[in-house]
């Protein structure tokens, strides 16, 4: 069974850059993962693409053909694509059963609000096999301003009821979110929308003449309590990866290694592996394999809100300074390591040579021997 992410959310929320992070921390992990574009105005992709609705149509060509601007364009590229979901269902069966698709989405937020090819298209996924999660990207900077937190909650909510997919909301680039200044409170008073009302004052003072209007808009979102928020920081291995446990719970995806796959370096048991021994496949702490997000709570590194506002927002500089320490005892340790192995290899080599020249002396006096 096909598993995949639907990758959604405005223009420069960073949807490209999450599915090349995704591509290169899967890749790592060794598990599978293909990257599929279905953005017809995307002409610089990051990350190797599996699939490309360029090949199909591209947003210039629906403009010049058709007379359109280029939210009509997109539009109708989507529809042209909806009409021609063949050609997309095609490429995916050649991905294979255990295919992991993430579907790199347009940022045109009506595609996923309003417009019905989309739905239709992820509908038509679902009923061919594929088990989805929609993976919403919102600028995580929204939250310093209460009226961009409020409107972000509406379309989170609006995208939320509209693909009707097991949804995972996220506050991207968290890691850049102290340049827009302080906030009005800790970071999980967003990720966890707790109560509204306290942005009351916030929103009045913005706008004291809809001051019934922002409340009411408050009220509607918590009258639904469908809303909450990841954080990621796309460079943070620690954040992509309790991301990744989201996202697979979500789907209700585990991953287990195929038979004879190796351990990825550092996994448990990867030195037992090089030495032919070791824990078997199934009894290891799949830490990589992220199998614990099927049942229990998830943990790991900055897998609670607090943590990550300690991170990104109250101490950033002294663990900028923590991890730079850490990655230079990291790249010692490893030219240490290199320059022992080339001793070890240079002392090997004189030894065989040395045992080389033994020999050929010893079987010399062999034949002097036997000719005397």
């Amino acid at each position: 069974m096909p598993f995949g992410e639907i990758v959604c959310g405005s223009p420069g929320s960073g949807k490209s850059t999450y599915c090349y992070g995704k591509y290169q921390l899967f890749t790592a992990l060794r598990r599978p993962i293909s990257v599929v574009n279905l953005d017809p105005a995307n002409e610089h992709i990051p990350y190797p693409c599996a699939v490309d609705i360029g090949d199909l149509i591209t947003l210039a060509d629906a403009v010049a053909a058709h007379a359109l601007g280029p939210n009509g364009g997109m539009l109708y590229c989507m529809e042209y694509l909806e009409a021609n979901f063949d050609w997309l269902a095609e490429r995916l069966r050649a991905l294979g059963r255990d295919a992991y698709v993430v579907f790199d989405l347009p940022g045109q937020v009506e595609l996923t609000t309003a417009h019905e090819s989309v739905r239709r298209i992820v509908q038509r996924l679902a009923r061919s096999g594929f088990r989805l999660a929609a993976v919403h990207l919102c600028d995580a900077h929204y939250v310093t301003d209460a009226a961009k937190y409020v409107s972000v909650l509406l379309l989170s909510l609006r995208t939320m009821l509209h693909l009707e997919l097991p949804h995972v909301n996220v506050l991207s680039k968290v890691d850049l979110i102290a340049q827009y200044g302080d906030l009005d409170f800790n970071l999980d008073f967003y990720t966890e929308v707790q109560d509204l009302s306290y942005l009351e004052n916030a929103l009045s003072a913005a706008s004291p003449r809809y001051a019934a209007l922002n409340m009411a808009i408050t009220s509607l979102i918590e009258d639904y309590g469908l809303v909450g928020f990841e954080t990621l920081a796309v460079e943070d291995k620690a954040s992509m990866l309790h991301l990744s446990r989201v996202v697979d719970r979500a789907t209700g995806y585990v991953f287990v290694p195929p038979a004879g796959s190796g351990v990825p370096q550092g996994a448990d048991g990867a030195a037992e592996e090089e030495e032919g021994g070791g824990t078997p496949r199934d009894a290891r702490a799949n830490a990589y394999g992220l199998f614990a997000s099927a049942a229990g709570p998830i943990g790991g590194v900055r897998s609670d809100v607090r943590d990550v506002q300690e991170r990104w927002v109250d101490a950033r500089e002294a663990w900028d300074a923590y991890e730079r320490r850490a990655w230079r005892r990291e790249g010692e340790a490893v030219r240490e390591g290199e320059a022992a192995a080339g001793a070890a290899g240079r002392e090997g080599r004189a030894v065989a040579e040395r045992e080389g020249r033994e020999g050929k002396g010893r079987e010399g006096i062999r034949q002097r021997g036997g000719a005397e």
